[in-house]
């Protein structure tokens, strides 16, 4: 009775974390180097989201000045499909994600085709490379380690494994591949340690988090499952080598962990709570590991945790760090390279809002950039 009760509240909240969508904007063909012309020398890096539209997914791209500023500079068709929605269908993290080195290859998953999409990154501007399947139903996630990336089907309950070729082509990788444990229901997010040594995935569905042993080569070992400290964990992020970040969609907290040997995981920090924080689904952590920043996409918030050798406590005692505003129904985020810069997909004012961190890991609100359509079924955020 528990587990059925737990698994209605969290598939409530994650529909709160999470239907026909259009492009945003005109597609661009992969020679329009509209970004490199607008932004100039200035252009420091990019912001990239997907439509996940039914009839053609595609990846608006953003240039990055180096004042934080973003400019739209294109439309990438993917080659794929998504299955559209309007507030977070894929109920997800990392759906799309930056790999290769310095960031040169972006990956994309089609949730209604079933494959992944990878591009070549100049600048702004992306050059698809091909569409690969993935081997499962409903790609919703993916990660980055060894040259290897993994894809996270949520409706098949597995992890799908591929080569990453120099040009960026993908092949299929059986040792990298795996069922997820008996019993996952509700594959949220997946993610690889800073090592390699370690792939985590959450399960909002079964309130369970699944830990791997990763080779040298980038093959999977048995999954260890261990319980959540909250309600329906969502997103994460790795800080301090092997410790954790969890955000928990049923809980309105967030909550850190340490890999034990044999990939059990041990309780840190228990449920650290928003302070009124609703549907924390989306978390991403700063590269030194002091802090991380959890999305509220009920509430319209951003909380700041500030991580240490005692644990993990609020930036802020009223866990507001920072305000995205009531109906902006924000769903994802990412920080920049060097962590200068914080993003967020706000798909409730089809806005990508910014804000600049500091040293302390305050928030700063910048300008940001709108011209997405809103609740138009958006997915997922990678930055650089």
């Amino acid at each position: 009775m528990r587990r059925t009760i737990l698994f209605a509240a969290a598939a409530s909240l994650a529909a709160a974390c999470g239907e026909s969508t259009t492009s945003p904007y005109p597609l661009t063909s992969a020679s329009d180097h509209r970004s490199a012309n607008r932004t100039g020398d200035a252009t420091q890096g990019a912001v990239f989201t997907e439509t996940n539209a039914i009839a053609g997914n595609a990846v608006v791209a953003f240039a990055r000045a180096t004042d934080g500023s973003l400019t739209y500079a294109g439309t990438f068709s993917t080659g794929g499909r998504g299955i559209g929605g309007t507030s977070d269908p894929l109920a997800s993290q990392f759906s799309l994600v930056l790999g290769g080195d310095d960031n040169r290859l972006l990956f994309v998953v089609n949730a209604g085709s079933n494959d992944v999409s990878t591009f070549r990154v100049d600048g702004a501007n992306l050059s698809l490379v091909g569409t690969t399947s993935t081997g499962g139903t409903l790609p919703v996630s993916l990660a980055v380690a060894h040259r290897t990336l993994y894809v996270l089907n949520a409706a098949s309950n597995s992890v799908s494994g591929f080569d990453i070729g120099n040009d960026g082509t993908l092949s299929a990788k059986s040792e990298a591949s795996s069922p997820l444990g008996a019993g996952a229901n509700g594959g949220a997010a997946v993610r690889v340690s800073p090592d390699g040594n370690w792939l985590v995935v959450t399960e909002k569905g079964s309130n369970t988090i699944d830990v791997f042993p990763v080779s040298g080569t980038g093959a999977l070992g048995s999954p260890v499952r261990s319980g959540s400290s909250g309600l329906a964990p969502f997103g994460f992020d790795f800080v301090n080598g092997d410790q954790l970040v969890v955000s928990e969609a049923g809980s309105g907290a967030s909550s850190l962990y340490d890999i034990a040997a044999g990939g059990r995981l041990n309780t840190e920090s228990a449920s650290v709570s928003t302070n009124g924080g609703v549907a924390t689904c989306w978390l991403i952590a700063t590269t030194d590991g002091r802090f991380a920043f959890a999305v509220n996409a009920g509430s319209g918030t951003i909380s700041g945790y500030r991580i240490g050798v005692r644990g993990m406590t609020l930036l802020d005692a009223s866990g507001v760090s920072g305000n995205t505003g009531l109906g902006s129904n924000p769903l994802d985020l990412d920080l920049s390279s060097g962590d200068r810069y914080l993003y967020v997909l706000e798909n409730g004012t089809g806005r990508i809002g910014a804000f600049a961190v500091g040293a302390d890991g305050a928030l700063s609100p910048l300008a940001g950039i709108g011209g997405l359509p809103a609740n138009s079924g958006l997915q997922g955020i990678a930055a650089y």
